[in-house]
């Protein structure tokens, strides 16, 4: 909370367990225009349910205050291998998903239309600075999964593409935020490991071909213009400190 302080913003930190372990700052903090969710699930160290209701707490209070526009980061792990590319519609409901609890998340918030404007925004694997993929498998054998196209997303145009709604303004619409170059995970983690002179994964064939899925971000396109800063994530920008906090 210390760094928002610091660059000028006003920071409240309010416990969820799930519900809100006090009402104290509540009122303050919901008192905006437009309110934008971004709550980590944690589904595997959280009991089943225990994010839903994380949700149905802010939209308790979301409907005791003025708060008109919504923007809620989603991702797209609510999608199955379906080993084509993939649309928003795909999913709509949590019995469609990977993600059964975020899904159904999606949906308790997009019920609040149309006396409220929603935009969901399911984001692809988040990297940038100091999330570098690499670092995550360097040394790895006998990897099966190097051909599998990526799904991912630079911080910096996570950030740019919701700043971008914010200005242009939201609309009751669900989005794929991905980058739109889908190289393979061979590719990207050999050249993340060698900007840092890690030790590369080995990859073999595996016998039967690993299911796959390509996250379209076409939709995006249809309704905000948005020039992305890293198309292709070959060439992302990392860093080992996290300097772009």
């Amino acid at each position: 909370m210390n760094a928002f302080v610091q660059k000028g913003i006003s920071a409240h930190l309010i416990p969820m367990n799930p519900d809100f372990i006090s009402k104290e700052g509540l009122d303050t903090f919901f008192d905006v225009d437009t309110l934008l969710i971004s709550l980590p699930p944690r589904l595997t160290k959280n009991e089943p349910g225990f994010y839903v209701k994380q949700i149905e707490a802010v939209i308790q209070e979301i409907n005791q205050s003025r708060i008109r526009d919504i923007i809620f980061i989603s991702s797209t792990g609510i999608y199955p291998e379906l080993n084509r590319i993939v649309v928003e519609n795909d999913v709509k409901t949590p019995e469609e998903s990977e993600s059964p609890e975020m899904v159904a998340a999606e949906n308790l918030l997009t019920a609040l239309r149309p006396d409220r404007n929603v935009t969901i925004l399911r984001l692809g694997g988040l990297l940038g600075y100091n999330r570098i993929p690499g670092k995550y498998v360097q040394g790895k054998k006998d990897m099966t999964t190097g051909s599998i196209p990526v799904n991912y997303i630079h911080r910096d145009d996570a950030v740019g593409i919701i700043t971008t709604i914010l200005e242009s303004g939201i609309v009751n619409e669900t989005f794929n935020i991905v980058s739109p170059i889908h190289t393979t995970r061979r590719e990207v983690y050999e050249t993340s490991c060698a900007q840092f002179d890690w030790e590369a994964p080995t990859f073999i064939e595996p016998i039967e071909k690993p299911d796959f899925k390509v996250i379209s971000g076409e939709k995006l396109n249809q309704h905000y213009k948005y020039d992305f800063k890293f198309p292709d994530p070959l060439q992302f920008y990392y860093s080992l400190e996290d300097v772009g906090a």
